[in-house]
């Protein structure tokens, strides 16, 4: 009955003195906050390793952190994804629709809104600005230029054959002409017109002769003849060449100086400004001026902007990252944690393994204790 009573006496006093042990070894992870004196004797192991190793556990936590946790390829992965992307441009397209493309507003709405008033007379302004500077280009552009110089040389070579066509088609009209009993009338009308000219002279060719009929009968062949000779149409587009060759040596603004350029210009800009519509367009909401703005848009736009924000995205991430610098942010708040807090989240996250601990450690103690009662039983 002693030999009972003894072991188990030792084996308590061992599972205490190990569960204690311990409890007390996971309480001096924080315990105490601080170091303590007795005078001027700092009492061993204060404070507790926690609050002692302080500030070597936030400086490696925010190593940790940077290094291991939230990293460029970290951030990448969770936001620069093929998922992100395509929430990306609907989140886009659906504030494109809802702020644009859906919206009530008119143009003059979001110019007014902009403080832009009178809009449809400035645009206005401004397209007869633009006529009046191209009108100026172009007299600086003629100025002191031929035709020869101007023209491009695929249009004189085009105006030349057009030339020699012109030629060819005014003879062939004119054979068709006089070949007609219109044109047998008017050499008639002229040959009578020309007797009648000469006065007496001509009252006795016409006695003589009588009607103008065989004359014409006469003339008639010999003019169609003469068109269709070749001979004709060289001598007819030689000259026509040559007329053609001095129209290209002349200059340009001398042809054009009786030109009224002040009439014309305000028929140019009336016409630009009818055509424009200016009013009407400010009037009109972008959905009514461009009804498959969104389809466009979000194949030709978004893509390219989403593209455009991740790559600029990837290729600052870790710059701002180092800018930013988490790993000193991490040590701070660590070190702005009360010790008290710091202490609750270790045990909150733990709590279950350091009682796991304690009771190892009366376990181990009460079985180091029966084992010692056995041993001083054997020796006594």
């Amino acid at each position: 009955m002693t030999i009972i009573v003894t072991l188990v006496f030792m084996a308590v006093v061992g599972a205490l003195i190990g569960g204690v042990t311990n409890h007390l070894a996971i309480k001096m992870l924080f315990w105490p906050y601080e170091a303590k004196y007795i005078g001027t004797f700092r009492v061993p192991l204060t404070p507790g390793l926690i609050p002692k190793r302080r500030d070597e556990l936030s400086r490696q936590l925010g190593r940790t952190v940077v290094e291991h946790l939230l990293t460029p390829e970290t951030f990448k992965k969770r936001f620069f994804n093929e998922e992100m992307r395509v929430k990306s441009e609907k989140w886009i397209n659906r504030q494109l629709n809802k702020h644009l493309f859906d919206s009530p507003k008119s143009f003059n709405d979001w110019l007014q809104a902009a403080g832009q008033e009178g809009m449809d007379v400035k645009i206005e302004a401004k397209l007869d600005e633009l006529v009046e500077l191209q009108k100026d280009s172009l007299q600086a552009y003629i100025a002191g230029k031929t035709i020869r110089e101007l023209m491009p040389a695929n249009w004189k070579a085009e105006a030349e054959a057009k030339l020699y066509e012109g030629v060819e088609y005014a003879i062939n009209q004119g054979t068709t002409y006089f070949e007609s009993p219109h044109g047998r009338q008017t050499i008639k009308s002229l040959l009578d017109e020309f007797l009648e000219s000469r006065g007496r002279f001509g009252h006795m060719l016409h006695s003589l002769l009588g009607e103008s009929k065989p004359l014409v009968d006469r003339i008639q062949p010999e003019i169609i003849k003469f068109l269709n000779s070749p001979r004709t149409f060289e001598l007819v587009g030689t000259l026509a060449f040559s007329e053609w060759e001095k129209v290209q040596d002349r200059r340009v603004d001398a042809l054009l100086k009786e030109f009224d350029f002040d009439t014309a210009l305000e028929t140019v800009k009336q016409y630009v400004r009818e055509k424009a519509v200016i009013s009407t367009r400010l009037n009109a909401t972008l959905a009514e001026t461009w009804p498959g703005g969104l389809e466009w848009t979000s194949v030709n736009i978004t893509p390219l902007v989403i593209d455009f924000v991740f790559e600029q995205g990837e290729h600052k991430l870790e710059e701002t990252i180092l800018k930013i610098d988490m790993e000193g942010m991490v040590k701070e708040q660590v070190d702005s944690l009360p010790l008290s807090r710091l202490e609750e989240l270790v045990l909150g996250i733990s709590r279950r393994e350091f009682k796991m601990i304690t009771v190892l450690g009366a376990f181990l103690g009460g079985f180091i204790g029966v084992f010692q009662g056995i041993f001083v039983m054997i020796l006594n």
